[in-house]
């Protein structure tokens, strides 16, 4: 499991397999989510980039009744 280290202005470095694989660019925007002690990275996808994400979802699903 590739580590990071906080650098004295509090930023991390992104190991260069996970950008990778990711495909990580610069300028990328992330969200940052804290669940407990841990910290969750995120990428901001654009409405472009989602579009079709949702083909083929089970729409038979029963919901709750709030949600009709």
């Amino acid at each position: 499991m590739p580590t990071v280290t906080i650098l004295p202005k509090y930023q991390v470095v992104i190991s260069k397999i996970i950008r990778e694989s990711l495909r990580l660019r610069p300028g990328r925007k992330i969200q940052v989510l804290e669940y407990g002690d841990r910290i969750e990275l995120v990428q901001e996808r654009s409405l472009k980039e989602m579009r079709g994400f949702l083909h083929g979802i089970d729409t038979t699903v029963e919901r709750e009744g709030d949600r009709v």
